[in-house]
């Protein structure tokens, strides 16, 4: 199996046009998070940021950051209790309570 590919925080700002404080920024507010650091402390990021980033300038359109971040925390905890990983206030419920009606 081949690891899967990581990139530095340059990588991402040329692949996806933005500035290193942009980047930065979204990483600091948890719109996209960094997989790891080197031993130097340099942030790396999985190939999936990409798509993250993608997402969150397409919303910047009609939403501030701080409801983006909201929609998609929001989207996360659904799709976590979707897969039964962990039961996110009120929405295990309500899909119990869907499921036995």
């Amino acid at each position: 199996m081949v690891p899967p590919k990581l990139y530095r925080i340059g990588e991402v700002m040329r692949y996806a046009g933005l500035s290193r404080q942009t980047v930065h920024g979204y990483t600091v507010m948890g719109l996209i998070s960094e997989a790891e650091r080197t031993p130097a402390g340099h942030r790396l990021y999985h190939e999936g940021v990409f798509a993250r980033l993608q997402r969150v300038r397409a919303l910047q359109k009609d939403m501030t950051l701080q409801e983006i971040k909201l929609l998609l925390d929001n989207e996360a905890r659904l799709a976590d209790a979707r897969d039964g990983q962990t039961a996110a206030p009120g929405v295990a419920g309500e899909m119990t309570a869907r499921r036995s009606a």
